[in-house]
């Protein structure tokens, strides 16, 4: 096996599923951190925690190659003053005690992911956005992706090597924005949201996993990075593929008024320019870098020089087969 341990924090959701999918083959243990005790299946042990306190679930970080911390309540719910104090706490207490206990460990993960939110950036539709040249945005969901970064940062832990993974929307069939997508398809309503204009950054849930995995075959790289398909694609056109997938060439729109948004709209992708100022733009290669075919495409993110050294190609480009969004069972 490739891997020792892999530490999954809150991952019995929609990524934690496509992550422990992705490396059960490649690693010789999976631990899920979770608030509910599951049977043990396979390499996969589910070890009980809240969250909130220490317990003998931090035993199960020691020498681990890689955590990934996917904790944080779904953003699919109305937004009450309720929820809106369970999104935050969802995200930064578990964040906060995980960095408390690897700083303390005298032997803690070699590599700690946190997924968070490229929708920490302002909603753009003149140019992409990025930590180098993007502007943060405003409101709550803002507000909660930088909580969430300051409170990935509060400990220092020099032992563990730290990445905080800004993720755009992950497209998968089984969860997450896909399916509700689908199903406004189905029900003819499968139009353009808004004025349709609205860039949709977006990644697949196999490009998702395999960046984890980049990350640690790269022991050179931390700090922050963004994850998104290198092609942004306009909810009109995305719409009209969804529809294309699922024979139904037809759909009615969704005005602004009625609040039909089954998810937030960002343009955070980063195009690889090769060197500039102090940073290198790393390529790796995507499986499906547009939507609607599967092609040759690109990871790229910002690494200070401090840690990366020697060519900025980490990998081969191949061309890859285009697939249409229907024949990825889709």
């Amino acid at each position: 096996m490739k891997y020792k341990k892999i530490v999954l924090a809150g991952g019995n959701g929609y990524l934690g599923r496509v992550l422990t999918d992705y490396y059960s083959n490649k690693a010789a243990e999976i631990v899920i951190l979770s608030r509910h005790e599951k049977l043990q299946e396979r390499n996969v042990r589910t070890v009980l925690w809240d969250g909130k306190t220490r317990g003998k679930w931090a035993a199960e970080l020691v020498n681990a190659d890689m955590l990934i911390n996917l904790c944080g309540k779904n953003v699919n719910c109305r937004y009450t003053e309720k929820n809106k104090a369970e999104i935050f706490s969802s995200r930064l207490q578990p964040t906060e005690l995980l960095g408390e206990v690897i700083r303390d460990l005298v032997e803690p993960p070699e590599l700690w992911i946190n997924l968070g939110s490229a929708t920490i950036y302002r909603h753009a539709e003149d140019r992409p956005q990025d930590e180098d040249n993007g502007e943060h945005g405003e409101g709550f969901s803002v507000d909660v992706c930088e909580a969430w970064e300051y409170a990935f940062n509060k400990y220092d832990t020099p032992k563990t090597r730290k990445i905080a993974l800004r993720m755009g929307i992950v497209l998968g069939h089984s969860d997450s924005v896909f399916p509700r997508l689908l199903n406004l398809v189905k029900m003819g309503m499968g139009g353009k949201q808004g004025n349709g204009q609205q860039y949709v950054s977006w990644v697949h849930e196999l490009d998702a996993a395999r960046c984890t995995e980049w990350f640690a075959d790269h022991p050179e790289l931390e700090g922050i990075f963004n994850c998104t398909a290198p092609e942004p694609v306009k909810n009109a056109e995305l719409m009209r593929i969804i529809r294309k997938a699922g024979g139904c060439p037809i759909g009615l729109p969704a005005p602004k008024w009625l609040g039909i948004y089954p998810y937030r709209n960002r343009i955070d992708t980063e195009k690889p320019l090769g060197f500039t100022k102090a940073f290198a733009w790393i390529w790796v290669q995507f499986c499906f870098s547009k939507s609607g075919r599967r092609s040759e495409g690109y990871f790229t993110a910002k690494v200070d020089r401090q840690y990366y050294r020697g060519s900025n190609r980490v990998c081969p480009r191949n061309e890859l087969d285009k697939n249409a969004l229907a024949e990825l069972n889709y």
